[in-house]
């Protein structure tokens, strides 16, 4: 996507994202337009998201992550969660605003203990039969990036 905004939201995203989904690319792009690699989930992770109504639960993971991980990197960045190890997983619930395409989320569980309790704000929309989630973060050094994940259904 590179960058580029989502357009407006089109479908009912309330019954359009129920279901689980495959994450197919994951994109993160600075105000320049350069694409930043992530330094722990490495620059094609494996992830899985699940929605069902009003609760949510996410995997991802480096995917060339070692057997034997040693090693407890952990970075928060802003409006995001911290991964451990190359793998970040979370669950909880959320409230969807259909209308301006948002998804706010609660992290009831994650494989962080200091995500517990916290929020996002996402922009969510639903194009070309794919899910595309946006997310303004920084990385690891505190640069602005947009970052965006593409899923597509699974079953």
């Amino acid at each position: 996507m590179n960058n580029v905004p989502l357009p407006s939201p089109t479908v009912d995203l309330a019954d359009s994202i129920l279901g689980v989904w495959r994450l197919t690319s994951r994109e993160d792009v600075d105000s320049l337009g350069d694409i930043r690699v992530d330094p722990i989930l490495g620059p094609n992770p494996l992830g899985i998201l699940c929605f069902a109504p009003n609760h949510f639960a996410a995997q991802f993971m480096r995917q060339d992550r070692a057997i034997d991980e040693s090693a407890h990197d952990q970075i928060q960045s802003k409006n995001n969660s911290s991964a451990v190890n190359g793998y970040d997983a979370y669950f909880g619930t959320y409230i969807l605003d259909a209308t301006k395409g948002t998804l706010s989320i609660y992290l009831e569980g994650s494989i962080s203990p200091s995500n517990i309790g916290s929020s996002f704000l996402r922009d969510i929309r639903i194009v070309n039969d794919e899910l595309v989630i946006q997310l303004q973060t920084t990385t690891e050094d505190g640069t602005q990036i947009t970052r965006t994940l593409t899923f597509s259904r699974l079953g």
